[in-house]
């Protein structure tokens, strides 16, 4: 009889376990996809350029832990909503409260076991999916990773069988304590109405302390390292939770008060649909707050590593490109690149000797990088001044008047890359106009310039190194592997941020689907006790207009909180990685940008989802 009853009642509200279960399984989904990584030690270590990455999964692992429990307690409550009503007629008609218990502690154990089956299927299949996604765009075998991880499966397993068993047993205690009077008029009792008072702002105060906490950890990251990693994680999580639920009750009150907005067309149904449900909001908005700093922090830190190679590349080359004998064709192509500055410099190649063209070099200092010594700017650019007067310049002279000057000597082997891998065991050598014409060789010529985005030549920059290899080959023998150029540099330094970018870009796509999932879940499990609400206020002749613009206020606050404080945690969050990157907000504009279209959207489609469930169709 027990089954027969927990059957038809999950028949009868299948749309409702329908979303329960989508948001359960989007849950279990990410959850499992985070350890894939967090576990899989041998990608960590060998894909990472953090030394401690380990580490920082294992203190991921834990404020994803704790907001999933969050969560979870707060999604399979859902189940209890629905359902406190019919229990409540089912002990009226003479059951036994212990067999009602026991069917509500059943039916979370078993929409949970659903749940875990259909996650962790849609787990291993979104993280393959999104890794191959990514792979191909980085260029990144991702060496060592693996979708189905089976010490993740067994660690997901285990986590949400123990939460749902902890939240059966909930839900199975809550039930017991209820009277059938309460079990029956649940579903029109609101959440109750917190006063301002001398609580809210202790609350307020200590949630404040806590993130601040958290936010003087990161900034210093450099000096407190792993304990820093720790404090952050438990100040700023619990820090954002006590910050809604001592400040929202508070500010949707205080708002209320506003006599002028709160009369203002449906501002006072607005505002009360938030008082209504005003528990329920505070830790849902605490979850897409931490989502929303996870998620982001890791797309805007994997796109910070990416965007850092060419700035690290740049430290080392002040020019971009070097190209030895350039073909007609290379010319062409060059030609339509907005240079800030070339120049053509000519040389003679002998058995034992290079002979670089004084005059050239004078007419057309090149810049080249000096190290300054200072952690704030590693680099400075400046150009060759350093006088030529004599006729003959040598890299072996063992009169040191005739070395070649240093700054000289760094502009021909770092900028124009007249190094042993083009040139071999040859002498470099700077001679005069008379010198050079006495030299019994071809002239030849070398090609320097600087563009404002060498990155976005990427595919020309990888063909004029396969040139310059083969005009080693020709000087020299053999074909150099390496030839020492920025490109070259750029491409080495991008293999080895590979896998952090991947990481990063592969944890926030994950963390903003769950975001999304749980303002989904939040919507729609609501909507249904608000139709009654709607349709009388339409009865009573309040425009659908009104009512359409009710509902966007309502769902742009429910958006707004979390996003404003999960940007501050994002852009605090980013100065940890000031110890590691030369510029880590660079172009941060990017993935906020990239988030925001995403979250508009989410936010627009949200209301049309609303609006279809719980405005009256017109006739």
């Amino acid at each position: 009889m027990l089954w027969k009853l927990l059957s038809s009642s999950m028949k009868k509200m299948w749309k409702d376990y329908f979303v329960l279960l989508f948001g359960l399984t989007v849950s279990i989904a990410i959850f499992y996809m985070f350890q894939t990584l967090a576990q899989n030690k041998t990608f960590l270590e060998a894909n990472a350029l953090i030394s401690s990455i380990v580490f920082v999964f294992h203190v991921g692992t834990f404020i994803l832990a704790m907001v999933t429990i969050f969560y979870i307690f707060y999604a399979t409550s859902f189940i209890l909503s629905l359902r406190q009503k019919e229990l409540g007629m089912y002990m009226t008609l003479g059951a036994k409260k212990g067999k009602v218990t026991q069917m509500m502690f059943f039916e979370t154990l078993l929409i949970g076991f659903i749940s875990l089956v259909i996650g962790l299927l849609a787990g291993v299949g979104l993280a393959e999916l999104i890794a191959r996604l990514l792979m191909n765009q980085l260029g990144f075998n991702g060496g060592g990773f693996q979708s189905f991880y089976r010490s993740s499966l067994v660690t997901t397993i285990i986590f949400y069988a123990i939460l749902f068993l902890l939240t059966a047993t909930a839900n199975a205690v809550k039930v017991a304590r209820k009277s059938v009077l309460e079990l029956v008029r649940a579903p029109l009792q609101a959440d109750p109405i917190i006063r301002r008072g001398w609580k809210t702002f202790i609350g307020t105060l200590f949630s404040l302390i806590l993130i601040g906490i958290g936010y003087y950890a990161m900034i210093n990251m450099g000096i407190y390292m792993h304990i820093g990693v720790i404090v952050a994680a438990i100040t700023i999580t619990f820090g954002t939770y006590l910050f809604f639920m001592a400040l929202l009750p508070f500010l949707i009150n205080r708002i209320k008060s506003f006599r002028s907005l709160n009369e203002k067309g449906l501002n006072s149904f607005t505002f009360s649909q938030l008082q209504f449900r005003i528990s329920q909001l505070t830790k849902v908005l605490g979850t897409v707050t931490m989502l929303i700093a996870l998620g982001l922090g890791a797309m805007a830190a994997g796109l910070s590593f990416y965007h850092n190679i060419a700035i690290q590349t740049s430290l080392i080359y002040a020019n971009d490109v070097a190209v030895y004998q350039p073909t007609e064709e290379q010319l062409e192509e060059m030609e339509q690149w907005e240079f800030l500055e070339k120049s053509n410099y000519t040389y003679k190649v002998t058995d034992d000797d290079v002979y670089f063209l004084k005059d050239d070099l004078l007419n057309n200092p090149p810049l080249i990088k000096q190290f300054t010594g200072n952690m704030d700017d590693l680099t400075k650019t400046v150009r060759v001044n350093d006088p030529l007067d004599s006729e003959e310049y040598s890299e072996t002279a063992t009169d040191e008047d005739l070395v070649i000057p240093d700054n000289w000597a760094t502009a021909l082997r770092n900028e124009l890359l007249a190094t042993f891998r083009i040139f071999g065991e040859k002498t470099i050598n700077i001679v005069s106009q008379d010198k050079f014409a006495e030299i019994d060789s071809e002239t030849e010529t070398v090609f320097l310039g600087r563009i404002e985005n060498f990155v976005e030549h990427a595919d020309t920059l990888e063909k004029i190194d396969e040139h310059n290899r083969e005009i080693g080959l020709a000087y020299t023998g053999s074909r150099p592997d390496m030839i020492g150029s920025k490109y070259e540099n750029y491409t080495s330094l991008k293999a080895l941020a590979n896998g952090t970018i991947f990481m990063g870009l592969f944890l926030g796509f994950a963390f903003l689907m769950m975001m999304a999932s749980v303002l989904m879940f939040k919507l729609l499990s609501s909507a249904t006790t608000d139709i009654n609400r709607y349709q009388m206020l339409r009865k009573i002749g309040v425009r659908r207009s009104m009512l359409s613009a009710s509902i966007y206020k309502e769902l742009f606050l429910v958006f707004l909180f979390p996003s404003l404080l999960g940007f501050i945690h994002v852009l605090v969050g980013m100065e940890m990685f000031s110890i590691i990157l030369i510029e880590p907000f660079t172009k941060i504009w990017i993935p906020i940008t990239l988030f925001l279209v995403i979250y508009v959207s989410y936010f627009l489609l949200t209301v049309q989802m609303y609006k279809r469930i719980v405005l009256p169709k017109e006739i």
